[in-house]
């Protein structure tokens, strides 16, 4: 898949957002409620698995930032950090988890709003810095 994709997945309530190329595969979603995300199922979101406001919650706990959701009434992508205080939570062996809204300066000189959660490499090996890419568990990063 390429930089640009998003899924959509929807129950009529909420949309779920997909963006593969943040996922750094936490399996956080999976192992935190399996009947909604299940890799080993096409589509891997089953969005019917659970109800609404359990479908939030776990979305809200993606440690990058690849889901998200909306609801459906008000159609604009959740943002509940919008007007929160930034907190930066070191992961053990991973990378820095960055909540809440920040603005990002790219060394050419672009710049880019983040919503919610990001994760940011510690390990230095990462193909998507400054985003992690989830290799710090293939070149065993300690710290």
């Amino acid at each position: 898949m390429d930089n640009t994709t998003i899924k959509t997945y929807t129950n009529g309530d909420v949309t779920i957002r997909w963006e593969p190329a943040k996922c750094i595969h936490s399996a956080r979603c999976i192992k935190g409620l399996p009947e909604v995300f299940n890799t080993e199922k096409r589509p891997w979101i089953t969005i019917d698995g659970s109800d609404t406001p359990n479908i939030i919650a776990q979305v809200g706990m993606c440690p990058s930032g690849a889901l998200s959701h909306f609801m459906n009434d008000k159609a604009s992508v959740s943002n509940p950090n919008a007007n929160s205080i930034c907190t930066i939570e070191a992961m053990t062996n991973g990378p820095l988890l960055i909540h809440g809204t920040i603005t990002i300066k790219h060394m050419d000189g672009t710049e880019e709003e983040k919503h919610n959660v990001n994760a940011f490499c510690r390990c230095g090996a990462s193909t998507k810095k400054p985003f992690c890419d989830g290799t710090h568990r293939k070149v065993g990063f300690q710290g």
